[in-house]
């Protein structure tokens, strides 16, 4: 299906702006697809991001600053999603010993173990999604898209 009958219009679509709407419809479908394989863990894809740059850290604590820095999406609010993995269990939040206005924040042995079962999740949902592209086509894909 074009973006054209997506969007349902006859109109011819000027290409610039076709690129930016089929951009948008694609990024909307890879955001649902890995959020539907997240639901069974009643964690968001930002969650998610968040827990995975805190197991990327290997043990040495992050705070909001470098979360925020990393996050692949930066539209979040940080504290909020912090807030949410405290109450599940999977990170943990502390006052630094040597400077007090500094939070540190780790991910729980709980919050690696759930990762680990996300993780996989996530990496069929990723090879459903990228199914009809050959491995050329994919490289080929990403540095068009790092042109943006």
């Amino acid at each position: 299906m074009n973006v054209e009958e997506i969007i349902k219009t006859n109109k011819t679509i000027p290409l610039q702006t076709r690129t930016i709407i089929h951009l948008s419809l694609v990024s909307n479908k890879l955001s649902e697809a890995m959020g539907n394989a997240l639901k069974p863990f009643e964690v968001s894809l930002q969650q998610f991001n968040v827990l995975r740059i805190l197991k990327g850290q290997k043990g040495t604590a992050a705070n909001l600053s470098t979360l925020n820095e990393r996050m692949v999406s930066r539209m979040s609010n940080t504290t909020r999603l912090v807030d949410k993995l405290i109450l599940k269990g999977f990170v943990n939040r502390c006052v630094c010993e040597t400077n007090r206005r500094k939070v540190e924040i780790f991910i729980t042995k709980e919050g690696e173990k759930v990762l680990d079962q996300m993780s996989d999740v996530i990496k069929t949902a990723e090879t459903i999604a990228v199914q009809n592209f050959t491995e050329f086509e994919l490289k080929e894909l990403n540095q068009l898209l790092d042109k943006f």
